[in-house]
């Protein structure tokens, strides 16, 4: 299921699926196929774009995720550990340059470097293997231990679970690494849109966990009505939230978390 997700979702993400349709639209001009069905397809392609790009929809779309687990306040006195999960990394610019690349989920790697800081005895787990897109070289849980010194933290604090492609892998196999038990406290560290999905999965994995949300792309109610400036801006966020409400569904719907839109 994992290939042909990802193949899927290339094809039927918004910033896509709309240009696609405006694509066809204007083809169908420039070669003077001029029926009504194409005409539709062009201005709905059109219109799609400039709604997702300029419009507070990804707004809209992002804020039930990420106000169903509010951030961590106050902090837990102790805990047993915490885990990251991967996404945060550019792992292509990384191997390249020498030096931690992040890209805009970065968030959660920052807070790693936090995270040890406030908790120094804690247990850090890192979950995270290759990019898909580009499955060679080391996996993102590597490259994060090998370049921890760039956070403060001694690489040897952290364990690694390199081998997981999704949410649901990240799970499995971090349950399996670890096998917490009864009465132990752990973090969950991802970014907050993604979170009631994450949360879902580790419950349903038998992994208890205490989200510790970051990386807001719609914090507050001052972004009800807040447009973008640039189309990229806005059609990133609708592409990122998006895919997110489809996972909910197919996870639900494939048995990988214990609620459609898992709550505290």
């Amino acid at each position: 299921m994992f290939v042909p997700g990802k193949l899927l979702w290339i094809v039927s993400t918004p910033s896509n699926s709309l240009t696609i349709l405006a694509f066809l639209g204007l083809a169908a001009a420039c070669l003077r196929v001029m029926s009504r069905k194409a005409l539709l397809n062009g201005a709905l392609g059109m219109a799609g774009l400039l709604v997702c790009g300029f419009s507070p929809l990804a707004y809209w779309l992002a804020t039930p995720l990420e106000t169903r687990f509010p951030q961590l306040r106050p902090l837990p006195a102790q805990i047993t550990g915490f885990i990251v999960l991967g996404g945060g990394l550019r792992t292509y610019e990384t191997e390249e340059t020498g030096a931690l690349s992040l890209n805009d989920a970065g968030e959660r790697i920052l807070a790693l470097g936090d995270l040890a800081r406030r908790y120094p005895s804690a247990k850090i787990v890192f979950t995270g293997g290759r990019d898909f897109f580009d499955p060679r070289g080391e996996g993102e849980a590597d490259l994060v231990r090998r370049y921890a010194q760039t956070l403060g933290v001694d690489p040897s604090r952290i364990m690694v679970e390199s081998r997981s492609r999704s949410t649901y892998e990240n799970a499995i196999f971090t349950r399996e690494m670890v096998q917490p038990r009864d009465g132990e406290t752990w973090l969950l560290v991802t970014s907050a849109w993604h979170m009631p999905r994450s949360v879902g999965t580790f419950r349903r994995a038998g992994f208890p966990v205490i989200p510790y949300p970051v990386d807001f792309r719609a914090p507050g109610p001052a972004y009800a009505w807040r447009g973008f400036y640039e189309v990229a801006r806005g059609l990133r966020l609708t592409d990122v939230v998006t895919k997110e409400w489809i996972g909910l569904v197919a996870y639900r719907l494939m048995g990988r978390t214990d609620a459609f839109l898992p709550a505290p």
